[in-house]
């Protein structure tokens, strides 16, 4: 039985289902191409299918070793409010640190939320090519 191991996530972190789907297709593809060496064994220069698929094998593991980890978040690069700032109203509910105290660490995190949904945008476009050169995947 052959297991997968996906090394881009942390061992016993909890991981939602659409995060898991992503690495672990991923995975299969660096495996794909670090273990399997199809650029040795395979005729990528057959015709224009194999031509096509190898591009877009190649540029999609580029995006996932290289890319993808260089994403930057702009919350890394403030100082947030200090934890005493954050606190819970008596009715449970969060009262945030003061909008005019903290103008950076607001801004960033606007930015990083704008990011986030580009970024998993992105996720979803390359998810959705890996699948498409799926039959090519194989040695």
């Amino acid at each position: 039985m052959k297991y997968l191991k996906i090394h881009t996530l942390n061992k016993g972190q909890w991981y939602d289902r659409d995060t898991l789907l992503l690495h672990a297709a991923f995975q299969v593809l660096t495996d794909f191409i670090e273990q399997e060496k199809p650029d040795e064994i395979v005729d990528w220069q057959h015709d224009e299918w194999h031509r096509n698929a190898w591009s877009e094998i190649s540029q999609l593991c580029r995006w996932w070793k290289e890319e993808r980890p260089n994403r930057h978040d702009p919350l890394d690069d403030v100082v947030s409010p200090p934890d005493e700032e954050f606190v819970i109203s008596e009715g449970g509910r969060p009262i945030f640190p003061d909008r005019e105290k903290y103008p950076e660490y607001y801004a960033a995190m606007h930015k990083s939320s704008e990011l986030e949904n580009e970024w998993y945008e992105e996720d979803q476009r390359n998810l959705h090519r890996l699948i498409e050169i799926r039959p090519f995947l194989w040695t």
